[in-house]
């Protein structure tokens, strides 16, 4: 009989202990929760600590309380200016009701499949209204703006806050990329033969003006070289006929040696008397005027 009372108490601690353990949850920092009753949400625990729920009876959801991302898959859009890209968006949310996104999606599985078409949807229809250039300047932080107010009117639907909304890659089809790059290809070779002619162009006109510079150069050069010659001249006669009129004897001597250079530099072979005029001071002593 004792023993009996033992197994029953033992089977009432177990059974106690699994309903302790059954009816106690633990809600995190990070997390919120919704306690669930058959499909029905019963309370909504945004506090972290120690819980309690009707044991087999009711269930808890958790969902995460911090910021989460969002990724839909990327889509190609046409453009206003007929180019189509590739765009991959993303979003970054924290969910702030989470009863309210139990009752839209009850997982966020469900939510990014729903979330995510109205984020592509968004990103197409402001996007189909712009041109790739819009992209690539500041209007693309208008149409950035744009995405992000029309994704947040339907973020109440779904209990959340949207926080930011990006274009993480635009990129374009291969078949108009390689268009693109043909055209640029082309527009480069273009413009290479037109700066290669426009080159050549001035470096003929540089040339030409050049030599014209050098022409003037040379001309000014011969012209200022003949007036300074001839006035070089000019000055020699000058002092010439000073000396000749100070000292005929010694001009007509200077005049002598004058020929002596010319003569015997050449190289010419001449055959002269000794007593010949040409050699007149070469036979005249030091001092010896009777010569004259």
């Amino acid at each position: 009989m004792k023993q009996h009372k033992l197994l029953l108490l033992a089977v009432a601690a177990i059974a106690v202990a699994v309903l302790a353990v059954a009816s106690l949850f633990t809600v995190r920092q990070t997390e919120q929760a919704i306690v669930v009753q058959f499909g029905n949400p019963r309370q909504v625990i945004k506090e972290p600590g120690l819980h309690f729920k009707i044991p087999f009876i009711q269930q808890v959801l958790y969902y995460d309380s911090r910021i989460l991302s969002l990724n839909p898959r990327g889509q190609e859009v046409p453009l206003v200016d007929q180019k189509r890209i590739i765009v991959d968006s993303f979003a970054r949310y924290r969910i702030v009701d989470p009863l309210q996104f139990y009752k839209a999606v009850v997982n966020t599985r469900v939510f990014e499949d729903r979330f995510g078409a109205i984020l592509n949807s968004a990103v197409r229809d402001n996007l189909g209204s712009s041109e790739l250039a819009d992209l690539l300047t500041e209007k693309r932080g208008t149409v950035m703006q744009n995405i992000a107010n029309s994704v947040r009117q339907r973020s109440s639907e779904f209990g959340i806050e949207v926080l930011d909304v990006r274009i993480g890659r635009t990129d374009l089809p291969d078949q108009t990329s390689q268009s693109v790059y043909n055209r640029m290809r082309s527009s480069r070779i273009s413009l290479a033969k037109q700066l290669r002619a426009e080159g050549e162009e001035l470096k003929v006109k540089i040339q030409a003006e050049a030599d014209r510079d050098r022409t003037v150069l040379l001309a000014d050069a011969r012209k200022n070289a003949e007036i300074l010659r001839g006035e070089g001249d000019a000055q020699r006669n000058t002092v010439l006929a000073d000396a000749y009129n100070r000292d005929p004897e010694f001009f007509r001597f200077y005049r002598s040696l004058d020929a002596y250079r010319e003569a015997l530099d050449s190289g010419t072979t001449m055959v002269l008397s000794p007593d010949s005029e040409f050699f007149k001071y070469f036979n005249t002593l030091p001092g010896d005027r009777s010569s004259r």
